[in-house]
């Protein structure tokens, strides 16, 4: 039976040692004043201590002083396990120092490991992450010189056929937040961005005997409708009610609040950036490629765009009238709408369906995009793509294998080099004023995150659209198959790159 718990309340359901698994994405969904209470019970008692953590998307708010920061760093947690480390500004610094294990495994991989212990299964088998960084016989998923544990992936042969196994350890805590819980404990999420793993998770820490923990905004007389009734109340232990201020409509076309046609999404985005102290850099080079790499869509089709660049896609879609043809999904869930960015990625304005991130993966990972457009760091004359992880610095994979893995039509967004490139368009003529000092296009990346082997294995077309042309993945490695006007051949492309290439 529940009880109704203050956040340092709460904290003491949680022992020295525990594995916590935290339902978020990114920068959103975060149960804030939960992790403040671990932080404040660690520097006061010691406890808890000895930690493991577990996020698919991984949990923070782009402010290093803010929500698990603290504890982390302190020295609560001796081991990590997250698909992406982006908004946790202190920890993916300190991931590089060796300061504590860290793992860095596909997004959907982490999910669907989740459900599978719910369902009182070790692990799950995945074809994605074989022959990228995550595979053992590449690199394996540990970030750091530290982070040794070889069970968390393993290479399996079922029926003659490759797959990688993914095993989490088992989760003692649930921690989840929610919008509100009813008077038996039923916990809706009607005000969230998204719902993400919140029922595999409680229902995996309840197989292991473990406790959950759910922050909402509210207690309510009247209870949901059952069918929005995420977590039944059977499964939470305590609930900690933590007032939320006024998001402002902004924040709440985000959580479907009202219906927002397809014809405001502009208005809202603008908002939405106006509010989150965030705006959209115009950039030339982006431009170019958004509106070539935009060409590959077709009606019907279902898409997935990535972050930076890719985004650039999606405004020469609504101009030449494609956008409302197609049907753009993100990864925490949300189908039908368009995608949000910075501090909000992973809400969706104008959603069609909103529902748990397992099952956006499994139409990820069995082909259901028709195309994707990603972006990436580098790539190499294998057409392989490192999209994870730059020079002294890690972001982690996220979604990106689990969407490149099988998506038929695989469109990557990226400058052909980067800091200080400079060009001008002029009458549909492209000039390269100034190139970047770093190279995009590399002999061998430094880590892989997409294998270009593999996707040819798969039949899947890949294409490497840049702001002077454009490259087709074959079998005898990249073929230039466009030059886009004003661009020298030899100057402006061949003699950039360190291997030769299929003309």
């Amino acid at each position: 039976m529940f009880r109704i718990m203050t956040p340092e309340e709460a904290v003491t359901l949680i022992d020295d040692g525990d594995c916590i698994c935290v339902n978020s994405f990114v920068g959103i969904e975060n149960p804030v004043e939960m992790h403040e209470a671990i932080y404040a019970s660690y520097k006061n008692t010691g406890s808890p201590k000895n930690l493991t953590v577990i996020s698919s998307a991984g949990f923070g708010l782009w402010d290093e002083d803010r929500n698990a920061e603290g504890y982390i760093r302190e020295g609560a947690v001796d081991k990590l396990i997250c698909g992406h480390f982006g908004a946790m500004l202190s920890t993916k610094k300190l991931v590089l120092e060796d300061r504590f294990e860290a793992y860095n495994l596909p997004l959907g991989c982490i999910s669907h490991a989740i459900r599978a212990q719910a369902g009182g299964i070790p692990g799950a088998l995945s074809k994605v992450g074989l022959d990228i960084f995550v595979d053992p016989r590449i690199e394996g998923p540990g970030i750091n010189n530290i982070s040794k544990d070889d069970k968390l992936v393993k290479l399996v042969d079922v029926d003659n056929e490759e797959f990688l196994y993914y095993q989490l350890p088992k989760i003692d805590v649930a921690l989840i937040k929610g919008t509100a819980a009813d008077r038996k404990g039923n916990i809706s999420f009607d005000d969230m961005y998204m719902s993400g793993d919140a029922l595999s998770i409680c229902q995996a820490a309840k197989a292991n005997g473990g406790k959950v923990i759910v922050q909402v905004d509210k207690l309510v007389v009247k209870p949901t409708r059952p069918r929005n009734a995420i977590i039944p109340g059977c499964l939470v232990d305590a609930i900690v009610i933590v007032d939320q201020e006024p998001l402002g409509s902004g924040y709440e076309a985000l959580t479907g609040s009202f219906e927002i046609p397809s014809g405001q999404w502009d208005m809202w985005v603008e908002i939405i950036e106006r509010i989150s102290s965030t705006q959209r850099h115009n950039s030339l080079v982006a431009d170019i490629i958004g509106r070539r790499a935009s060409q590959e869509l077709h009606e019907d089709d279902i898409v997935n765009i990535g972050i930076g660049i890719p985004e650039s896609v999606s405004k020469y879609a609504k101009q030449s009238g494609m956008l409302n043809k197609i049907t753009l999904t993100v990864e925490s869930g949300g189908v039908g709408g368009f995608p949000a960015s910075g501090p909000v990625f992973g809400a969706m304005i104008g959603a069609a369906s909103v529902y748990d991130m397992a099952n956006q993966f499994d139409l990820y990972d069995n082909g259901g995009l028709d195309i994707c457009f990603m972006g990436a760091l580098e790539v190499d004359r294998h057409g392989n793509v490192n999209s994870h992880r730059g020079e002294g610095a890690y972001a982690g994979i996220g979604g990106f294998a689990n969407i490149t893995s099988k998506t038929p039509v695989v469109v990557f967004c990226l400058s052909f080099t980067a800091k200080g490139l400079f060009v001008e368009e002029e009458d549909g003529k492209v000039t390269i004023l100034q190139e970047g000092s770093i190279p995009k296009f590399v002999n061998e990346v430094h880590s892989i995150s997409f294998s270009g082997k593999r996707a040819l294995k798969n039949g899947q077309r890949i294409l490497y659209v840049t702001e002077r042309c454009v490259f087709e993945l074959t079998e005898e490695g990249l073929k230039l198959t466009e030059v886009y006007p004003g661009i020298d051949k030899e100057r402006d492309i061949i003699s950039q790159l360190p291997f030769p290439i299929v003309e």
